[in-house]
């Protein structure tokens, strides 16, 4: 039980601590502060449907309805293309170089953009459904439950940390010109993972 445990806790960080457009946006809204709570629910309940649904094995009906994942692989691109040159355009603006802005998201549009990056990503198809399930088959008996209620820990844990956690980074950050810079690393990255997706 605790050696499944751990390593479904330790292979979710794996997976899920990296430079992306989900962590990008929940970075970004933890450190304006706004819908934090919202954001970091929707992105950390929806990886613990696709853990639990990789361990139940739909990974299997998945890998075999190519398909679908092709379908939200272009999506994907579409969003985060939008994506990043709106994100590119606002660090131009004086919106982007503002570290509090008076407007910002609202909550339905920060909930939007979050089921968007969330749902609309083919990786996390591949990576929470397929890999993880795959995975956690591996393990024997009640062994792949323990294993999926550690990868769902690491994502709870994970999205709490940056998105409570960037708060305490907002001081290094009130200088406008952090914004800028910020926003253009997340635009390009955004763009970059757009790129990789059309071509991948």
């Amino acid at each position: 039980m605790t050696s499944s445990l751990l390593a479904g806790l330790a292979t979710g960080l794996a997976l899920i601590v990296a430079i992306g457009a989900q962590n990008a946006f929940v970075l970004r809204q933890g450190l304006v502060r706004q819908h934090v709570g919202a954001v970091v629910a929707i992105c950390a309940l929806s990886d613990l449907v696709l853990v639990a649904a990789g361990v139940a094995g739909i990974g299997t009906v998945v890998e075999r309805a190519g398909w679908v994942v092709e379908v939200v692989r272009w999506l994907g691109v579409a969003f985060l293309s939008w994506y990043g040159v709106t994100t590119l355009r606002r660090a131009r603006g004086t919106s982007g170089l503002t570290a509090a802005p008076s407007g910002g998201l609202s909550r339905r549009s920060a909930v939007v953009r979050a089921l968007a990056l969330t749902w609309l990503n083919p990786h996390v198809y591949l990576d929470t459904v397929l890999l993880l399930g795959s995975i956690a088959n591996a393990h024997s008996g009640d062994g792949r439950w323990w294993f999926g209620v550690g990868a769902c820990s690491a994502s709870i844990v994970w999205f709490c940390s940056l998105g409570f956690g960037a708060r305490m980074g907002a001081s290094l950050l009130a200088r406008p010109r952090a914004w800028q810079v910020l926003d253009v690393v997340i635009g390009v990255t955004m763009l970059a993972i757009a790129v990789k997706l059309a071509t991948g």
